[in-house]
């Protein structure tokens, strides 16, 4: 696809500022967010944005899917969703034989909106998917599309109707992106674009192929050891009880983060540096 990695970051450098500019036609302000959701999804991770109603969440995710060339897919997690409402399910057919049903998880990006708002025992049904990019139903196991990716919403203050999401599903996610208020001119915009008739044709920027290619990019970009070690160092130093634990975290934290962390601090590392142009020579 290209001559060089170098001529690949210059072009992922590119496709990262084309999103943006597409994605603010529709989206004002949250450049951070706009960038932790580029860098989770380059790096081939998961977000979860947690923000008060209002924030444009949702607005923002199906926004991003616009501007990817990929199918998307958005479930509304409820009080009473089911692991095969989101999975599929076997179901007999005419001739008396099973057939499996492929749930909205058979897509590429799966917008989890209100994820919290579903007991633990449906949550549990995105852990293999997000982890394995694998669904196993009655003892068969369905590969999920290339590339895939949860992009989840979650409000911090609704307490009735809510259920605290599994730290095992937590630690799958790359970023934890909070989400604040506009600015006071940022809102004037967004009131002024929302009660006025707008008709906005986003165009996508990157495919499938492409974001694959990127993905493998990001692995092969070099990076130094001393990074390396000051990575799996921040991580380490989080777990009480352990060598590099400091006191206040022996007496503060019961556990800290796993070896997740330590490749997302890389990976979006490198990403991070991608994004914003430089090239192999300079990472």
């Amino acid at each position: 696809m290209f001559s060089s990695d170098s001529q690949a970051v210059d072009a992922l450098a590119q496709a990262g500022i084309d999103l943006k500019n597409e994605i603010s036609k529709v989206i004002v302000g949250q450049d951070q967010v706009v960038k932790g959701v580029l860098i989770s999804l380059f790096s081939n991770g998961h977000s979860l944005l947690v923000g008060v109603p209002g924030l444009a969440k949702t607005l923002l995710v199906s926004t991003i899917a616009d501007v990817l060339d990929l199918d998307f897919k958005r479930i509304q997690f409820t009080p009473d969703l089911m692991p095969s409402d989101i999975l599929g399910a076997e179901v007999l057919d005419k001739d008396r034989n099973f057939k499996f049903n492929r749930g909205p998880i058979f897509s590429n990006i799966i917008l989890a909106d209100e994820i919290n708002r579903t007991p633990p025992k449906t949550q549990a049904a995105l852990l293999e998917a997000m982890q394995e990019r694998t669904v196993t139903i009655a003892g068969d196991k369905h590969s999920l599309p290339s590339p895939f990716f949860v992009l989840a919403t979650q409000n911090p203050i609704e307490q009735e109707g809510t259920y605290p999401l599994p730290e095992a599903q937590l630690d799958r996610f790359m970023f934890n992106i909070p989400l604040g208020y506009p600015s006071y001119n940022e809102e004037i915009l967004v009131v002024k674009r929302t009660t006025s008739e707008q008709n906005v044709v986003l165009r996508s920027i990157v495919n499938s192929d492409q974001i694959k290619y990127f993905q493998g990019l990001i692995k092969r970009i070099p990076i130094a050891d001393n990074v390396l070690e000051y990575a799996v160092g921040l991580a380490t130093k989080t777990r009480p009880k352990t060598p590099n634990a400091t006191d206040f975290v022996n007496q503060y934290i019961s556990w800290g983060a796993g070896p997740r962390a330590s490749q997302f601090l890389v990976l979006g590392a490198k990403c991070h540096a991608a994004l914003n142009g430089k090239n192999t020579r300079q990472i």
